[in-house]
């Protein structure tokens, strides 16, 4: 792990290779479900992605990080600045200050609206991104700093 990943408010990261593209077949135009294998921590992703913005293939490569600010300095002002909602945040990652976003292609803004941890040391945590779902699924270790109800990043960029 690089020394910038262990900042308190990255909440995962790694490495996911594509292993399918809509497999049950389209079900919107512009967005497309990937489904992904992290290569370091053995978890496992279904994600909606806008792929008119964001095409991904089966075989390609991404870095995913899901994270509870998007700031860079140790808490950062961004919750208090804007937790109104979507512009703000959008206008927050195109203006001056350097932010998260920075080194990313692709970021989505959501909320972890359910978390099942019935199958013992397997868990899942779901994340809605204004109705483009989420489910990342894995040991417990890596899941425990989901909590239902908190906003999440979810940033993404090819490798």
């Amino acid at each position: 792990e690089e020394g910038m990943e262990k900042r308190d408010n990255i909440l995962f990261s790694d490495t996911f290779d594509v292993k399918d593209v809509d497999k049950g077949g389209k079900k919107f135009d512009r967005i497309s479900r990937i489904d992904g294998r992290s290569q370091t921590h053995d978890m496992s992703l279904i994600l909606d992605i806008n792929s008119e913005l964001y095409p991904l293939d089966a075989g390609d490569k991404f870095k995913l990080t899901l994270a509870s600010t998007l700031s860079l300095s140790d808490g950062g002002k961004d919750a208090a600045a804007f937790g109104k909602g979507e512009a703000n945040w959008r206008s927050y990652i195109n203006g001056d200050e350097r932010s998260l976003a920075d080194d990313y292609d692709y970021v989505m803004f959501g909320r972890v609206y359910r978390y099942d941890d019935d199958s013992g040391s397997k868990v899942s945590a779901f994340v809605s991104f204004g109705g483009l779902l989420m489910c990342l699924e894995g040991d417990i270790r890596h899941l425990q700093n989901f909590v239902v109800g908190d906003s999440v990043y979810l940033l993404v960029k090819s490798i």
